[in-house]
């Protein structure tokens, strides 16, 4: 069970999908799992009239330049020009892509914020609650849930639409770590939160 409030306002509400890429979906051995999951909270929220956005991380030629040698997580990729943001591993995958209108940020670091403009998208839209689904849940998910509570959004994180190549690092996550921050909760009690509004309710 989660202490979430009984009812949030779609119009301030996104479902932030990240990282959700064939490039990093192919290090799981749950992704069908994840992409499902993923794939029903979008319909969901779209549903209930709240807002969708997406994140991915790819570099173009300017941020393989930049990468500094001290960055141990980014500058192997920088050095072999890995996760260039054209080759197509590296669009968000098909199953849970964007519509016209949803909020799409490109990344180059671990977390969603700060190589991005999302915080000032959100904040023009209205949105102080985030839903976060990603991979990994070491990494994006990790990064994003703890720049997200420092900017005071509200915050759920879905435990069966975020994965990691470790199991017991996504069951520490989110059964010790991120319920100080958030609400974790899955897929199924997403509906609940909106108290069956739906998209007409008042924006």
């Amino acid at each position: 069970m989660t202490d979430a409030p009984l009812t949030l306002d779609p119009g301030q509400t996104a479902l932030l999908v990240m990282d959700f890429q064939p490039a990093i979906l192919g290090r799981l051995d749950d992704s069908e799992a994840l992409l499902s999951a993923a794939a029903e909270a979008i319909d969901i929220v779209r549903d209930e009239g709240g807002h969708v956005g997406y994140v991915r991380v790819a570099f173009d030629d300017s941020d393989y330049e930049a990468m500094p040698a001290t960055n141990k997580t980014f500058a192997p990729i920088a050095a072999g020009r890995l996760m260039h943001h054209e080759d197509p591993e590296t669009a968000v995958h098909e199953r849970v892509a964007p519509q016209s209108g949803d909020i799409v940020v490109r990344k180059t670091r671990v977390g969603a914020f700060s190589t991005t403009d999302l915080d000032q998208q959100l904040r023009e839209r209205g949105i102080t609650t985030l839903i976060l689904a990603g991979i990994s849940t070491s990494g994006v998910v990790l990064s994003t849930v703890r720049d997200a509570a420092d900017r005071d959004y509200e915050l759920f994180v879905l435990s069966d639409a975020s994965g990691d190549p470790d199991a017991d690092v996504h069951a520490m996550l989110t059964e010790k770590v991120f319920p100080r921050q958030g609400h974790v909760i899955t897929t199924e009690e997403l509906p609940g939160l909106f108290g069956g509004s739906g998209a007409q309710g008042p924006g």
